[in-house]
């Protein structure tokens, strides 16, 4: 696989006795977490607790960035819990990488590709649509491997969500029998979110599968509250990167639309199977901003 990266004030004085209720809010959430970390003798809070279910539920979505400490938020990351481990073997067979892989090739591609999204975001966690140039181009496989790289570092998350309504394939990649997904979240309003994350077996690397099928993805895509749990998913847990596995963008708007909801687009063309020009038409179908560049695979 090689990649072509076409472009990868001041406190106010406050009488002390004065807190604001969002700085109130923020304490309480500090303050549980802290008392959790105490409670548990320094050993670490369980995963079942120490998970997005409290920080990216409807509730929580008016609260600013750093309601919870990002100290405590980094030391519990190394410690969060897998139900579950794939081995090597796992891996390999699904073709997915990890720090150890005999693949050393694949293993830096990957890497390497992170390497220039961290330095196009700044070093800040973001949101990154991936979507083929055409059907069964691998994005699937590249959205995966790359929320799989940004995993390898113990103090970062990756969350890959599959956007892919039609034809979803990470649960069956990674062998998870999802009883819900992102479908039956954005249909409630009420539906909490830790009952849509799903442990991968990869430590620090989350899966939100697609839910229930769905026809017409593009009405849950363009529905405030995709818009919402997008900006909360990124701005609530700010050591987390996000990955949004597409449809090919020739074949569906889902890609496009949800682009304008994140922060960058990515484009897989796959080796010797379409010609320049179409590939080409297919990344002018993201806006320029967002278009970070185009992975070739195969």
């Amino acid at each position: 696989m090689t990649e072509h990266n076409d472009k990868v004030e001041a406190p106010l004085d406050n009488d002390d006795d004065q807190i604001s209720p969002r700085e109130d809010n923020n304490q309480r959430e500090e303050n549980y977490w802290l008392r959790r970390k105490n409670e548990l003798n320094g050993e670490g809070v369980p995963y079942s607790e120490w998970d997005d279910s409290r920080m990216l539920v409807p509730s929580s979505l008016e609260l600013g960035p750093g309601a919870v400490d990002r100290y405590v938020i980094s030391k519990q990351i190394v410690r969060m819990q897998e139900p579950r481990k794939l081995t090597p073997d796992d891996m390999d067979e699904r073709r997915i990488i990890y720090p150890d892989s005999n693949n050393r090739h694949l293993v830096n591609r990957f890497r390497d590709l992170r390497t220039k999204l961290l330095e196009a975001s700044g070093g800040n966690n973001f949101t990154l649509v991936v979507s083929g140039a055409s059907s069964g181009a691998g994005a699937s496989f590249v959205a995966l491997n790359l929320a799989a790289a940004f995993a390898f570092d113990q103090s970062k998350t990756a969350l890959v969500i599959d956007c892919n309504l039609r034809e979803p394939t990470l649960h069956t990649t990674l062998d998870i029998m999802p009883e819900a997904g992102l479908t039956d979240f954005l249909d409630d309003p009420d539906y909490d979110i830790a009952r849509i994350l799903y442990p991968t077996g990869i430590p620090r690397l989350r899966l939100i599968p697609a839910g229930s099928r769905r026809e017409i993805p593009a009405e849950f895509f363009t529905s405030f509250r995709m818009k919402q749990f997008l900006q909360a998913v990124r701005r609530r847990y700010p050591d987390r990167f996000i990955v949004l596995d597409t449809a090919s963008i020739t074949e569906s708007p889902d890609a496009r639309i949800l682009a304008e909801l994140c922060d960058y687009a990515m484009l897989v063309v796959p080796h010797g199977r379409i010609t320049p020009k179409v590939a080409e038409l297919a990344a002018t179908a993201f806006h320029s901003e967002k278009f970070v560049g185009a992975v070739v695979n195969g």
